[in-house]
């Protein structure tokens, strides 16, 4: 397994930004490669079980393993066929406003190969 960290900064308030993680429908508001996600509820909670769904149609089942939102930090698995990842989301104060931090594990050709989309995803999420 391979480990693959990346950051955004950007102006949107560290509140504002964490909203925008724990309400699972405004996913698709700031992350390209999400059209819609699948849950029973609408925010963010341990063991929470979902799908997620791809611009290309794929169904991506997920599992939310941990929330901290007094450190505003969550961590999240999901599996498509025999790969899995392990994302754990950070959202920090900055200067310029706030900082994204996402730290991937998995399989190292998958991690690069979603790397760009997941940038991009974080470039929008700090925006205001």
């Amino acid at each position: 397994m391979a480990q693959l960290t990346l950051n955004a900064t950007g102006p949107a308030a560290p509140g504002t930004v964490w909203e925008r993680y724990v309400r699972v429908d405004r996913w698709a508001s700031w992350s390209p490669q999400i059209r819609a996600v699948h849950t029973d509820v609408p925010y963010i909670t341990p063991a929470l079980r979902g799908t997620v769904e791809s611009f290309a149609g794929l169904r991506i089942p997920f599992v939310i393993e941990s929330v901290d939102h007094h450190h505003r930090t969550w961590s999240w698995r999901v599996r498509l066929g025999p790969v899995r990842l392990r994302l754990h989301h950070a959202v920090r104060p900055d200067p310029q406003g706030s900082s994204a931090g996402l730290t991937l594990c998995g399989p190292m050709p998958v991690l690069a190969g979603y790397a760009p989309l997941a940038r991009l995803a974080l470039r929008r999420l700090v925006r205001p």
